[in-house]
C-alpha cells in the first residue's frame, strides 16, 4: 500500500513538528494538518516562519522548506479527512478535572470527537494512528466508535507515541531512538503496519522501528514517561538529604551516574519537572492501576507526583526562610518561566508554582524569559484560580531584558535551565540590587564559587 496522503487532526506540540518532518522527509507525500483553531492555523502559515506558534530548534527552518511544497496547514478538516490515507490523531488529552477520575483519567473528549468526526466523513478505507498519548485499551474504544457510527468504511487503528523531549524535539523526530507502531496482528493489521513503516523508513534505519500489538505501544508511553520522572524524583529526594547531611547531589549524581547500570541521564537535581506528559502520564497510570484494583501499584507510582510536588513547594518555601522569613513587597526576579529551556511551553512548569506561593506571601515576581510572552505567564497564573486577573497583573512584571528585570530585586530565582544565563555579566547584576544579594538556583546551571566571590548568597539544590 503506498502512502500519498496523510493528515494530522492537531496543529500542537507534537503534530505540527512530527508532521512538519514527515513532509520534509517524504515529499512525495502531502502531509496536511489540521485544527479547529483559526489563529493556530494563521499562526503556522505566518508567512515568517520565526513566528510559528510553537519554537524548537530548528523547526523554523524545517517548515520553510515544506510548507506550500507538500506540507499544509488548514482548518478544513473534513476536506483532508477525505482526501488522506493515514490519520494521525493528535488533539490534547489532559487529565479530567470533572466527573470519574477526576484529577488523574485522561480526558478522551477530544479523541471521541475526532473518531467520530472521522467515521462521519471516510468513503474509503482509512489507517487510524493515534499520536495522542492514551490509556491503554483506548483504541478499542476509538475502533468501536469507527465500526459502529461509520458508512461502512473499513478502519485499522495504530498506536505510535511520540517519545519527544521538548527543546530537542527536531532532533529527537530526525534520529530518533525508536519508532514505535502497534496494531492488530490480523493481516489487515499488519498491512496496515508496513504501511506506516515504509512512512518512517524514507529515513529512519528499519531496525530502530519496533512493531508491537497495540496494548504494547499505548502502555509504553505511559511507562516511558513514568520511568523518567521517577528518576527526577528519586535524585530530587536525594537532593534534601544532602543539605541535611553535608553531601553536594551534584557530586552524588555523578558518582551514581558513572555505574553502567544506572547511567547519568535525567539524574540533575532540580525545582522538579514539568511539562505537558511527565505528570499527566503518571496520573494517568495511577488511575488505570486503581481500576484495576492494583493500590499497591498505583501508590509507588503516585509517590513520583507527591516528591514533585514537595520540591517545588521547598524550593519556594527555602526562598521565604532565608529572606529572613518574609518576602512581603520584595522584589523576587525569575530567570526563565518555561518548564525546560529551548521551548516556549509552560504548562506545568514549576514556575507557576513558586510564582503562585510567593505573591501568597505578596512578594512582587519579575520574570524574564527569552520565549515565553507575557499574555501565557499572565494565564498560567490566572489557570490556578488563586486569584483575580488583576491581582496577577499587579504582583507580576514581565521584562524584555534580563538586566532590567534583576535591577532592584533582593534575590534571583533561577527557573529554567536556559543557556544565556550562564554567559550573563553576574557582577554587573549583583551591583544593581539589594544587598545581600541571593541567587536560588532552581536548575543548578550556575557557577556558585564565581556567583559567590562576586559576594551574592548562592543556594543550590542538594548543595
Amino acid at each position: 500500500m503506498e502512502i500519498t496522503k496523510i493528515c494530522c487532526i492537531g496543529a500542537g506540540y507534537v503534530g505540527g513538528p512530527t508532521m512538519a518532518v514527515i513532509a520534509q522527509k517524504c515529499p512525495h507525500i502531502q502531509v496536511t494538518v489540521v485544527d479547529l483553531n483559526e489563529q493556530r492555523i494563521k499562526d503556522w502559515n505566518d508567512p515568517n516562519t520565526d513566528n510559528i506558534p510553537i519554537y524548537e530548534p530548528g523547526l523554523a527552518e524545517i517548515v520553510a522548506e515544506a510548507r506550500g511544497r507538500n506540507l499544509f496547514f488548514s482548518t478544513e478538516v473534513e476536506k483532508a479527512i477525505d482526501e488522506a490515507q493515514i490519520i494521525f490523531i493528535s488533539v490534547n488529552t489532559p487529565t479530567k478535572t470533572y466527573g470519574k477520575g477526576k484529577g488523574m483519567a485522561a480526558d478522551l473528549k477530544y479523541i471521541e470527537l475526532c473518531a467520530r468526526q472521522i467515521a462521519k466523513v471516510a468513503k474509503q478505507n482509512k489507517i487510524v494512528v493515534e499520536k495522542s498519548t492514551l490509556p491503554v485499551r483506548t483504541a478499542e474504544a476509538i475502533k468501536s466508535i469507527l465500526d459502529n457510527t461509520g458508512n461502512g468504511v473499513q478502519f485499522q487503528i495504530l498506536s505510535n507515541p511520540e517519545f519527544l523531549a521538548e527543546g530537542t524535539a527536531v532532533t529527537d523526530l530526525l534520529n530518533p531512538d525508536r519508532i514505535l507502531i502497534g496494531g492488530d496482528t490480523t493481516h489487515e493489521g499488519e498491512t496496515a503496519i508496513n504501511a506506516l513503516v515504509n512512512v518512517y523508513a524514507n529515513w529512519v534505519n528499519r531496525d530502530k522501528i519496533l512493531t508491537t500489538n497495540v496494548w504494547s505501544s499505548e502502555l509504553s508511553k505511559l511507562t516511558a514517561n513514568a520511568f523518567l520522572a521517577q528518576r527526577i524524583s528519586s535524585i530530587n529526594a536525594m537532593s534534601e538529604l544532602c543539605e541535611k547531611t553535608g553531601a553536594d547531589v551534584n557530586e552524588v549524581a555523578k558518582a551514581i551516574g558513572m555505574d553502567s547500570r544506572i547511567g547519568p541521564k535525567f539524574l540533575k537535581a532540580s525545582v522538579g519537572f514539568g511539562g505537558s506528559c511527565f505528570q499527566k502520564d503518571i496520573l494517568n497510570l495511577v488511575y488505570i492501576a486503581k481500576t484495576y484494583g492494583l493500590n499497591e501499584v498505583a501508590d509507588y507510582w503516585e509517590q513520583v507526583i507527591i516528591m514533585n510536588d514537595h520540591q517545588k513547594r521547598r524550593f519556594s518555601n527555602k526562598i521565604v526562610q532565608t529572606l529572613y522569613n518574609t518576602v512581603a513587597d520584595k522584589k523576587i526576579t525569575f530567570l526563565g518561566w518555561a518548564f525546560k529551556k529551548d521551548t516556549n511551553d509552560t504548562r506545568e512548569s514549576a514556575a507557576i508554582y513558586v510564582a503562585d506561593d510567593l505573591i501568597n506571601e505578596q512578594a512582587k515576581i519579575s520574570v524574564y524569559d527569552p520565549k515565553v510572552s507575557r499574555n501565557k505567564m499572565l494565564s498560567d497564573l490566572d489557570y490556578l484560580g488563586t486569584r483575580t486577573s488583576d491581582e496577577n497583573i499587579n504582583s507580576l512584571t514581565i521584562f524584555e531584558d534580563a538586566y532590567d528585570a534583576c535591577k532592584g530585586s533582593h534575590a534571583i530565582a533561577v527557573l529554567t535551565e536556559w543557556d544565556e544565563f550562564t554567559t550573563y555579566d553576574w557582577q554587573k547584576i549583583y551591583e544593581s540590587m539589594h544587598k545581600p544579594a541571593f541567587v536560588f538556583d532552581g536548575r543548578n546551571i550556575l557557577d556558585a564559587k564565581k556567583l559567590e566571590s562576586i559576594g551574592f548568597v548562592y543556594k543550590g539544590i542538594g548543595s
